[in-house]
């Protein structure tokens, strides 16, 4: 397998998603300033809308959006328990938690990477994403992890989005659950993997 991912991006989410499940796959950068990738093809040949992640299966199917492809990635390690089994309660609840990180976090946090977002409109998008946030901190309460004290693939994806708080000056030290659980998944060794392939840590 082939993940295409960007440095620190959502990306990162499957990135520790195929290490947790112990599988191998070739990482290859695809940055989203040049779309070149280091052999110097030109990442819209791979991936026409031109973001990541993009799985690539050993029989050339690709995959792409980070939700399906770590759901896909739990399914073929079952025995890892990465992901509910399908057509459960608890699956679904995964996906109502994926939906939330990707909708309502990821997308929450788009306008503010935008240098064209208007200055007046970024406190709004902010205090609407500090809600959001202060809800996950509530649900977090009492918790290891999103699923309760089960690791689960949503965990990689909002330890990933929580990241990029620091780098847009979205202060989020006052949500206590949330720092605890992003201090654990920091320690897992999977994601101590990833973010040093990317270049995140020395």
């Amino acid at each position: 397998m082939k993940l295409y991912y960007s440095p620190g991006a959502c990306s990162l989410s499957p990135h520790i998603t195929l290490h947790e499940a112990g599988l191998k796959f070739e990482h290859i950068a695809a940055p989203t300033s040049s779309h070149k990738l280091p052999d110097g093809t030109d990442y819209y040949s791979i991936n026409p809308l031109g973001y990541v992640p993009l799985l690539e299966l050993d029989d050339g199917t690709r995959l792409t959006e980070g939700p399906a492809i770590v759901q896909y990635i739990a399914d073929q390690v079952p025995d890892k328990k990465l992901a509910p089994a399908n057509g459960t309660l608890a699956r679904a609840q995964l996906q109502s938690w994926l939906n939330f990180i990707s909708t309502e976090l990821h997308k929450g946090f788009s306008p503010l990477f935008n240098p064209a977002t208007p200055a007046d409109y970024r406190p709004m998008v902010i205090e609407k994403l500090l809600q959001r946030l202060k809800w996950v901190d509530g649900e977090l309460a009492g918790k290891q992890y999103l699923m309760g004290d089960s690791f689960s693939v949503a965990d990689p994806y909002l330890f990933t989005v929580t990241n990029w708080a620091a780098f847009v000056k979205v202060d989020i030290s006052g949500f206590a659950n949330l720092a605890a659980f992003r201090e654990r998944m920091a320690a897992r060794p999977a994601v101590r993997t990833a973010m040093k392939e990317e270049g995140l840590l020395k």
